[in-house]
């Protein structure tokens, strides 16, 4: 019986175990924190299928162009086909595991539009859709737990890959409650650890999507791709600890974008690309906003109280919550924040890394989004790159596993050791609160060559304090061993960033304005021995 190590526990771990435990496979699942408490929580809008009763005119076939034109002609063009094809599927299996969607009179999955679609295909969940698709992918899990198929192994973080030629064999993992490491042998291992929103500070994701794992991979050989593609979602509020999401659903229910200018209002997005303007996708949406130099508004007044509550309940209760917005009376003060990372971990088709039965699935991986995500594309990718990884992993051949992983215990034990000390010249939160500072300025909405070498600077002056940090016993472990390979993935974004000398998707240059089909490629980074290389796939390693 294969064993797969499945690390994350979000929608594209529950997908993948789920599917492997059907297959007869035997998974662990690693996560810190129950799958309640995984960043797929907050997914709040839908997610994407054409399904028999899609609108008038929708088809697969404009499910996939509009994803390829979202992504600016750079992702996966035979991967994104699958997806779009396999999306009615997802939604029956869905249901079938107890997902309940909103639904319209006669009963048929009610649709909305988002933002770069041509058609109303979005399902959803009210403005919760991924809080339950959680809960019913969790369900679903727990009956495999139940028979031992699957196995959870809560509060335990991934310290490292066991790689040996080429091939992985397992994970080292690191328990906070023992304070040890400990190897964990399996026949594939798969990344779903989401996004690295925790380089950025406060974003609309959790902070403990923080990059860590695919700055590690990075290190040991694995390939990242498209670092530079970060979706800034147009319309969050500020609270004390995080960004709130204003889901795409308020435009996608009607609301409008304006500020306010000689005490009238001018609706700028309307104004510049017509009725649907507020519907743009994210990076136009984003750009716009940062163009006006002003505080932009969202309203969704017109709607009335009833349909508001019926249709955006969540929206309703967030606003009122944090803010004391009343939406029913009053617009909602919006600004761009960091959302999505397009780039990520380099995976072909069947999801597998460079590194032979390493797979990565999820907002971690880079394959269907390009240079720009349509909303309500996230939840259908997670789910389908669970099944695509399973369906491999199924038929991978396994190799003889090592028995001996007694060096790499040790070299973890050691730098572990390593890291306690005497107080720190650089506490950790310092330099994670600079890294965040660094990030927000030098590789925002808008870039030039000059702030992404500052940047650039910035965190090699971060990575080269790092080997001085130190954590006491009161202090998480994790903390002081991550910081390293997050300073690491920040480092690789940027230089990403600054070796495409060109506008595409949400990566905008302002010295670069234009597209350039000089780059009509993915980018690809890779670390060897302390040395960043960076290179276009134009011959398609991974088929873009």
């Amino acid at each position: 019986m294969k064993h797969v190590l499945v690390i994350g526990s979000g929608i594209a771990g529950l997908s993948c175990a789920i599917n492997c435990a059907q297959k007869g496979m035997q998974v662990t699942m690693v996560s810190p924190f129950p799958s309640e408490r995984a960043q797929s929580v907050l997914a709040a809008g839908g997610i994407n299928a054409v399904t028999a009763s899609c609108e008038a005119g929708d088809s697969v076939d404009s499910h996939i162009d509009d994803t390829l034109k979202g992504g600016c002609d750079i992702a996966g063009k035979e991967a994104v086909r699958g997806l779009c094809e396999s999306a009615p599927d997802i939604i029956d299996w869905l249901k079938k595991n107890g997902t309940v969607f909103t639904t319209d009179a006669d009963g048929n999955v009610s649709k909305r539009a988002f933002g770069g679609q041509s058609y109303r295909r979005s399902c959803f969940c009210g403005a919760s859709t991924g809080k339950q698709i959680v809960t019913a992918l969790v369900m679903e899990a727990r009956g495999f737990e139940g028979t031992g198929r699957i196995k959870r192994r809560l509060w335990a973080d991934f310290y490292s890959a066991l790689i040996k030629d080429g091939e992985c064999f397992g994970a080292v993992l690191y328990n906070e409650s023992t304070r040890k490491p400990e190897a964990i042998t399996a026949d594939c291992v798969v990344i779903a650890t989401g996004g690295q929103n925790a380089l950025f500070g406060k974003t609309t994701g959790s902070t403990q999507c923080d990059g860590y794992v695919a700055g590690k991979l990075l290190t040991q050989g694995v390939e990242l791709k498209n670092l530079e593609f970060i979706q800034y979602h147009p319309t969050t509020i500020e609270t004390a600890q995080k960004r709130m999401l204003i889901s795409e659903a308020v435009r996608g229910e009607g609301g409008r974008l304006y500020i306010e200018e000689n005490g009238r209002r001018v609706y700028f997005m309307e104004d510049k690309y017509g009725e649907r303007g507020n519907l743009m996708p994210r990076d136009i949406v984003s750009r716009c906003i940062e163009e006006t130099g002003k505080q932009v508004y969202l309203d969704i007044t017109f709607l009335g109280k009833e349909k508001i509550l019926q249709k955006l309940p969540e929206v309703y209760e967030l606003c009122k919550k944090y803010r004391g917005i009343d939406i029913t009376k009053e617009s909602i003060p919006v600004t761009p924040s960091v959302h999505f990372f397009m780039g990520g971990i380099a995976v072909k088709n069947n999801h597998e890394t460079n590194i032979k039965n390493l797979y990565a699935i999820g907002e971690c991986a880079s394959i269907y989004h390009g240079a720009n995500r349509l909303g309500g594309n996230s939840l259908l990718a997670a789910i389908y790159g669970g099944k695509v990884a399973a369906n491999s992993i199924e038929q991978a051949e396994s190799s003889d596993t090592p028995n001996d992983w007694s060096k790499e215990l040790k070299e973890a034990e050691e730098k572990l050791r390593s890291l306690k000390g005497s107080k720190s010249p650089y506490p950790v939160k310092y330099i994670r609160d600079m890294l965040a500072e660094t990030m927000q300025e030098d590789l925002g909405i808008v870039r030039d060559a000059d702030k992404l070498q500052k940047g650039i600077d910035d965190v090699s002056f971060y990575l080269s304090v790092a080997d001085k940090i130190r954590f006491d016993s009161s202090e998480m472990a994790y903390f002081g061993y991550s910081l390293k390979d997050i300073l690491t993935l920040a480092k690789a974004t940027l230089l990403c960033a600054l070796s495409r000398k060109e506008s595409r998707g949400a990566h905008y240059r302002s010295d670069c304005p234009e597209p350039s089909d000089a780059y009509k490629a993915a980018t690809i980074i890779r670390y060897d021995n302390g040395e960043f290389t960076t290179y276009l796939d134009t011959e398609g390693k991974y088929e873009n």
